[in-house]
């Protein structure tokens, strides 16, 4: 396909690879020669303020060919069952313009304005235009896409688009690897006297067993996530702490053997990554410290990170993460709220707004988080479940990819989340059901 344009930008140039390659599968070429494209007899997509016969139009609204940040006026309108934004008016094939709208989401554009932000320095869900117009719970570039898809099959029946497929990727957080096992004297003795109200272990002589290693420890999930994964042939990947304890940093030393083999038991037979700490979101130092330590359990490069706490901030997690070699960041998502936070069920590469490029770092995702279901939103069980089943069902309606985010910790059935290894399991087997 030909895309012309009056002007050719890094814009222009990563949204159209998002959307006409990575989520329609259209190979395309971008030219601003007005001349070359009208007399090119292949499929066209004229992506300029005035109509060319013969082609596909979408107007542009002009945020592809600014520089800088600033504030957007942004009117958000449902058009066809489906919230759009950046309206052009009538006279487009589209009015409006799906490839600024797009771009405005998956950069996280709005998140580089100034905004205020909660207790752990994050942005807060209620600020976005997405919660603002009640499309949170939707992931609206891919429905932009798809109706884009649809116009140029329209124009061009023999147009061949990617046939896409659902698929589904859980993710682990290793906030607290044991409950009571493996630490330290003090750190035992604390755990166990904060047992009873913390796990809803109430005897002695039960927590006694936990640490002398004699009865399971309820954080000690691991073997059963792994089974559950195998058995529904479902892809996972683990994220470990490794830094310093800490008030938000509740692991223990790496350097344990226990420790070490858990992570090095999970790096030899599925995807591990780094869950930096709380701190290390502030250092680039302290980063770096806890990228060699797990480099040094696991003995290859680190290429995967989340973010603890979801502490994310535009553009500087993101580039201290590139200048680490990490290619895959998992913190895209709202602790607060379930939902697309950069308005897509697809990876994507980290567009560095500042520099105005694109960059090699690949953001996944996630709906969900268990915190969210069970402490933010204080849904029950079988809520929960229901919740889940209605992203899942969200996701398989765009053929994207359903990602979840759970702790090793929340499927213990102690305390606060009897019931929910139930709920985890059942979310495994509603992704084939649904």
């Amino acid at each position: 396909m030909l895309v012309y344009s009056e002007k050719i930008t890094s814009r222009l140039q990563y949204i159209s690879r998002l959307i006409l390659h990575e989520l329609l599968g259209i190979k395309f070429q971008i030219v601003s020669s007005r001349d070359s494209f009208e007399n090119d007899t292949c499929p066209k997509l004229n992506y300029s303020p005035a109509n060319i016969p013969d082609s596909a139009w979408i107007k542009p609204a002009g945020l592809l060919f600014e520089t800088g940040i600033r504030e957007q006026d942004i009117y958000a309108p449902v058009w066809k069952n489906k919230t759009v934004f950046f309206i052009t008016g009538s006279e487009p094939d589209l009015p409006y313009d799906p490839f600024s709208a797009a771009f405005y989401l998956v950069t996280r554009y709005e998140e580089y304005l100034p905004h205020d932000v909660d207790e752990h320095g994050r942005y807060d869900p209620r600020d976005s235009i997405a919660y603002q117009n009640d499309f949170l719970d939707h992931p609206v570039v891919n429905y932009w896409a798809l109706e884009l898809g649809e116009l140029l099959k329209t124009k061009y029946p023999r147009l061949r688009l990617k046939k896409r497929s659902f698929n589904a990727r859980l993710t682990i957080d290793v906030d607290q690897p044991f409950a009571l096992a493996h630490k330290s004297i003090l750190r035992t003795l604390n755990s166990v006297i904060q047992a009873p109200s913390r796990l809803g272990i109430h005897s002695g002589k039960e927590r006694l067993k936990m640490v002398l290693g004699k009865l399971r420890d309820p954080y000690d999930t691991y073997e059963m996530l792994h089974r559950i994964h195998q058995q529904y042939n479902v892809e996972s990947v683990y994220f470990f702490q490794v830094g310093k304890h800490g008030k938000f940093d509740k692991n223990i030393k790496p350097s344990g053997r226990a420790y070490r083999n858990l992570i090095t038991s999970f790096a030899k037979r599925t995807g591990v990554g780094l869950h930096p700490s709380y701190r290390s979101n502030d250092s680039f130092d302290i980063l770096k410290q806890e990228y060699d330590v797990l480099f040094d359990i696991i003995g290859k490069p680190v290429k995967r990170s989340r973010q603890h706490f979801l502490r994310l901030k535009f553009p500087d997690t993101y580039r201290n993460l590139i200048r680490l070699g990490i290619t895959e960041d998992y913190t895209m998502g709202f602790a607060s709220e379930p939902g697309f936070r950069a308005g897509i069920a697809d990876p994507f590469y980290f567009y560095d707004l500042e520099k105005d490029e694109q960059t090699g770092l690949k953001i996944f995702p996630f709906q969900l988080m268990d915190g969210t279901l069970n402490q933010y939103k204080e849904l029950e069980p079988e809520e929960a479940l229901s919740k889940i089943e209605f992203f899942v069902k969200r996701v398989r309606s765009v053929n994207g990819t359903f990602m979840s985010l759970w702790h090793n910790s929340s499927l213990s059935e102690k305390g606060e989340w009897e019931g929910w290894s139930m709920v985890y399991l059942d979310m495994i087997k509603s992704l084939d059901s649904i």
